[in-house]
């Protein structure tokens, strides 16, 4: 029997007369596995929709409902991800950011009883905003649907009251001792062994002075991928290395999850593996202490994954994974005395992450934040920026509201900036180019340089998706063809969304980039060092004797994000003629009267101008008195 099964029976007689409620239960409990077949069981009304957050734990958690009732996925369960769908007749599992889709196109969530969002603890930007959308179609327009929030580590309280006073169940769970192992004294010290080199040291050391099947906890699918050259070189054959993270195909995620035929199972994950994904038979843990979480980066004006210490919740979430099915160990790269500095809960995403996805979802809603109920509210001047960067790219009107271009932009698996793009370049018949550009400035950069970073140009990036072996060739670079692959499909599926009419042979990879980033069109300042001032107001700089160092214009993909003189890590070249045609709109004739310090004297100019950029500049003539005398 699971440890959920006490619990379940006050879980139904709370949501039969609240229709809502909070369940918390320690990882291993059954939530995920258990809580959607008993609500079938006792008869709930309508299909159930059950979040995850991640793609790799939904297809997961319904392939591993499907098999309990003894089902293929596709009959009761199914699960529906970002591009790709199995339909279920009872029980559908959906990533969270498919929940706001299917809102925004059916309001009242017709044929569906139960929404319940696993996981809760994660505390995604897309589930806080699912929530808050469900909370409110239930108040106006649904209050038959029920409502069930589920969390591992979360302290629960606040969700209850955010949701009225609900229910509040909570499952003891079972679980067999875990001894933790620190290490005696810091591996990042000075002349200490680099990240990858101390995290493959402490595996080796679990993998020798224990038994049973071995997770390690890693925070992205660089570092699995040389930790597993590293161990390859130190573990018997009788070790089985496999990686699971959500760059892999389906298949090889399966292979990861499944139980091993002989032989002990290493498996190298990210944090997928925290939650909802059972891996059979792990009896040890090595957690090297790092997690990714989306941060909004100044230099890509988007969300990015930065690397940082995980908190104290999601390390005793990871030491779990350890006994599940019979006592076990968790090895920790950090000492017992770090321990005490860990934060003890990861912040909420909304608090940090880039809003303009958040601020697009709200105007298609029609709602402001304030008229929410926002488990943690979006802080308003990251709120304000978001919605002012949607003024610009026209998906927001003068007072605010979604446009036409706005709801096309919504309908896209895409930041903003790069759905614009993707729709305008496409309507010129430059979507090829476009789908390319947005897929790699999603992805890590595919190239490495011989002295570490690749060149700027990011058309050496495009020209890898076409023909890796010869930039390989005529360049100093190294191209991750696992990376490059990925690029691709994803280049592929967004190609397909960007058909449109037009001839876009004449537009440049420049150009097509401009439209994604029309504050980051830069233009060279004068003098030798290769220095640019951005349309936004903000100055750049190219690394000495890169490629593009010449260039009189260029667009800015990515910054290192410095305030003052930012420095370029990816651009593209653009001339001024395909800036002055692709954004007439933006251009402003100004006639300018300044003081000029350095000639001691008033100077009147006439300007065109791109935000911060002249393209002409030249006196003016005629300028009245009172203008200069003002």
């Amino acid at each position: 029997m699971l440890p959920i099964e006490p619990v379940l029976g006050g879980l139904w007689s709370a949501l039969e007369a609240r229709g809502l409620a909070v369940l918390q239960a320690p990882p291993g409990a059954g939530k995920t596995t258990r809580v959607p077949l008993f609500l079938l069981e006792r008869g709930q009304a309508g299909r159930i929709l059950m979040l995850e957050p991640r793609r790799v734990a939904a297809r997961a958690a319904a392939e591993r409902l499907a098999a309990s009732l003894g089902e293929a996925p596709g009959a009761s369960v199914g699960w529906r991800i970002r591009g790709e769908s199995v339909p279920g007749a009872r029980i559908e599992v959906v990533t969270e950011g498919v929940l706001t889709r299917m809102i925004q196109s059916d309001p009242e969530l017709a044929g569906v009883g139960c929404v319940i969002f696993d996981e809760f603890h994660e505390r995604a930007l897309a589930a806080d905003l699912g929530l808050a959308l469900t909370l409110e179609i239930r108040g106006a327009l649904r209050p038959d649907l029920r409502l069930l929030v589920m969390s591992a580590t979360l302290d629960a309280g606040p969700v209850a009251a955010l949701m009225g006073e609900a229910p509040l169940v909570t499952s003891e769970g079972r679980a067999f001792p875990v001894e933790t192992v620190w290490l005696d004294k810091p591996w990042s010290r000075p002349g200490g062994p680099r990240f990858e080199a101390a995290a493959a040291a402490l595996v080796a050391e679990a993998v020798a002075a224990t038994e049973g099947g071995v997770l390690v906890f890693l925070p992205g699918q660089a570092e699995i991928a040389r930790v597993e050259g590293l161990l390859a070189q130190r573990l018997g054959a009788d070790v089985a290395i496999q990686p699971l993270h959500g760059g892999l195909s389906f298949e090889r995620q399966r292979a990861a999850l499944a139980p091993l035929a002989r032989g002990r199972k290493l498996v190298l994950a990210t944090s997928i593996a925290e939650t909802s994904l059972t891996i059979p038979d792990v009896r040890v843990v090595v957690d090297a202490g790092r997690a990714r979480r989306a941060r909004f980066d100044p230099g890509s004006g988007m969300s990015r994954l930065v690397t940082e210490r995980v908190s104290r919740a999601e390390a005793e979430q990871r030491r779990g994974r350890a006994g599940r099915v019979a006592p076990g160990w968790c090895f920790r790269l950090w000492t017992r005395g770090e321990e005490g500095a860990l934060p003890a809960f990861a912040p909420p995403e909304i608090a940090s992450a880039d809003l303009a996805g958040l601020a697009l979802e709200l105007a298609v809603w029609g709602a402001a934040a304030a008229d929410l109920a926002f488990l943690t509210p979006p802080p308003a001047p990251a709120l304000a920026e978001a919605q002012a960067l949607l003024a610009d790219l026209g998906a927001l009107d003068g007072a605010g509201r979604i446009t036409a271009h706005g709801r096309r932009l919504a309908g896209l698996p895409l930041h903003p900036r790069l759905g614009h793009m993707l729709v305008v370049a496409g309507g010129a018949g430059a979507g090829e180019t476009a789908a390319g550009l947005a897929a790699l400035a999603q992805a890590r950069d595919p190239l490495r340089g011989a002295s570490g970073r690749a060149p700027v140009d990011l058309a050496l990036r495009l020209a890898a998706l076409r023909d890796p072996a010869r930039v390989e060739a005529e360049h100093p670079v190294t191209v991750d063809r696992g990376a490059l692959a990925a690029i691709r499909a994803e280049a592929a599926r967004l190609r397909r969304m960007a058909r449109g009419t037009g001839s876009g042979a004449g537009l440049s990879a420049g150009a097509v980039a401009s439209l994604a980033w029309p504050d980051r069109i830069g233009k060279r300042r004068p003098g030798e060092a290769p220095r640019y001032l951005l349309s936004g107001g903000k100055g750049a700089a190219l690394p000495e004797g890169d490629r593009l160092a010449g260039a009189p214009l260029l667009v800015a993909a990515e910054l290192d994000g410095d305030p003052r003189e930012a420095a370029v890590r990816l651009a593209l070249p653009v001339t001024e003629a395909e800036i002055r045609d692709l954004h007439a709109d933006r251009l402003r004739r100004e006639r300018v009267c300044a003081w000029s310090r350095r000639d001691r004297a008033v100077r009147a100019r006439e300007r065109l101008a791109l935000g911060a950029i002249a393209f002409e500049d030249r006196p003016w003539r005629d300028a009245p008195p009172e203008a200069l005398t003002a």
